[in-house]
């Protein structure tokens, strides 16, 4: 799981790379308002991803689980579920909004008047990124929905 996040940074990198190198024109053009929309959910997403691990922190903290220099959450406790059941929807609407970037990149790119090699390559990239984030978090919440089964089942 984590593998993959490490990865995802490059591949984002990488997307953004070909992103700049991609010259103004009708192709271009004809992308570019989606993907700004993209943007400014992505840039929602993430704060609702901070702001719901700020949340999980504080609480470890004041229950004194955690130490005040920690970053990120080890573990998962039931109680997290609430909010990650709101989070839930956000993530995946992001992750289709990758696939719908894909397929619009490749019909963009089989288009006549398509010159440019970064369609195509962008069209595989964010392919490559919903993959990586669709079945990355299906393993997460299966995962903690089995750890969660397996706590109720226990007396």
């Amino acid at each position: 799981i984590k593998g993959w996040w490490v990865s995802h940074h490059y591949v984002s990198t990488f997307l953004s790379g070909v992103m700049l190198t991609w010259p103004n024109g009708l192709i271009y053009q004809k992308f570019r308002n989606q993907f700004l929309a993209f943007s400014i959910f992505q840039s929602c997403v993430q704060f609702l991803q901070y702001y719901y691990q700020r949340g999980c922190l504080y609480r470890l903290r004041a229950l004194g689980e955690r130490n005040h220099l920690d970053l990120t959450v080890e573990g998962f406790q039931s109680w997290m579920w609430r909010g990650l059941t709101f989070l839930l929807p956000f993530l995946f609407c992001g992750h289709f909004w990758q696939l719908y970037n894909a397929i619009t990149l490749f019909e963009l790119s089989s288009h006549e008047e398509c010159r440019e090699w970064q369609v195509f390559v962008l069209a595989l990239t964010f392919l490559v990124l919903f993959l990586g984030n669709f079945l990355t978090t299906l393993k997460v919440v299966h995962a903690k929905l089995q750890k969660n089964r397996s706590k109720t089942k226990q007396p």
